[in-house]
C-alpha cells in the first residue's frame, strides 16, 4: 500500500514523527508536509503565487518534502504536481482535537477533504493537547477496527480523535463546535482573538465531541459533498409535484 502522510502542525511536529514510525508498518510511506504551522488554515490553497517545495531527509530514508503552503496544497502538489499515486492519505497526528463543527477550520481534516476530491480514501488523526500517549497506544487497534468494519467502503474520510485517556472506540457523527473566539480590540488598531471553550459537559456518545471529551476514541465518517440532501430532495420533489 502506498501512503501519503501530511499534517497541519508542520513537518517538524512531534505528531508527524510518531505517524511516520507507525505508518511504515502498513506500507510505502511518502511525506508532504507544511514547512510551517498551518493550523486552522482550513481548505485554503495558494493560487496567486509560487511556493517552495523542498526534498528533505528529516525522516531518515523516507521520501519527504517540505511544502511552504497549506495542508491541502501538500496533497495537491504530491498528486497533481508530482503525479504520485496513493492508496491512502493520513493526516496528523494533530496536537489537539479536531471535533464537531470545528473541523471546518482544521487544516488536518482539510487535507483529507482534498484527498477525497482527488478520489483517495483518507484518515485524519488527532490527539489530546497535552499527550500523544493514548493515540500511540491505540492507533494500530483503531486502524484494525476501520479495516475490519470496512469503513472506507462507506466513507471517503474517517476522522479519528483520541482522548487524553481511554480506549473504547465509538463510531460517531459530527457534533457542535466546542470552541469559539472572543475578540480584544487593541489600542494599536489590531484585533486579538481569544479562544473560548463552548463545551458544557453533555454526554451524547453519538457525537464526536461528547464521546472524545468523556474519554472515548471517536471515529467519524465524513464526505466531501456538502449538499443539503434533505433540502435538495424536498425542493426537487416540490418542483416535480408542481409540474
Amino acid at each position: 500500500m502506498k501512503i501519503l502522510l501530511t499534517n497541519d502542525d508542520g513537518i517538524c511536529a512531534e505528531g508527524l514523527k510518531h505517524l511516520v514510525k507507525w505508518a511504515k508498518t502498513l506500507g510505502e510511506v511518502t511525506v508532504f508536509a507544511p514547512k510551517t504551522q498551518q493550523s486552522a488554515k482550513s481548505h485554503s490553497i495558494n493560487i496567486h503565487g509560487t511556493y517552495e517545495v523542498t526534498k528533505t531527509d528529516i525522516f531518515g530514508g523516507i521520501e519527504a518534502y517540505s511544502v511552504d503552503s497549506t495542508p491541502a496544497d501538500c496533497v495537491r502538489v504530491a498528486v497533481l504536481g508530482m503525479k504520485k499515486q496513493f492508496d491512502l492519505v493520513i493526516s496528523g497526528i494533530n496536537c489537539g482535537p479536531n471535533l464537531g463543527a470545528d473541523i471546518h477550520y482544521s487544516g488536518t481534516v482539510a487535507a483529507c477533504f482534498e484527498a477525497a476530491l482527488l478520489g483517495i480514501k483518507s484518515m485524519a488523526l488527532s490527539a489530546a493537547f497535552n499527550s500523544f500517549d493514548c493515540a500511540l497506544a491505540n492507533i494500530g487497534r483503531v486502524y484494525a477496527e476501520i479495516v475490519k468494519r470496512r469503513m472506507f467502503d462507506f466513507a471517503e474520510i474517517v476522522n479519528v480523535n483520541f482522548p487524553e485517556e481511554g480506549d473504547e472506540i465509538l463510531v460517531t457523527r459530527m457534533g457542535p463546535a466546542i470552541y469559539s473566539d472572543s475578540f480584544e480590540f487593541l489600542p494599536d488598531g489590531t484585533v486579538k482573538p481569544c479562544l473560548v471553550c463552548l463545551y458544557r459537559g453533555t454526554r451524547d456518545l453519538q457525537l464526536d465531541t461528547d464521546a472524545t471529551m468523556t474519554g472515548h476514541i471517536s471515529v467519524t465518517p465524513l464526505h466531501a459533498d456538502v449538499t443539503d440532501v434533505c433540502a435538495f430532495e424536498a425542493l426537487t420533489k416540490a418542483k416535480r409535484s408542481a409540474s
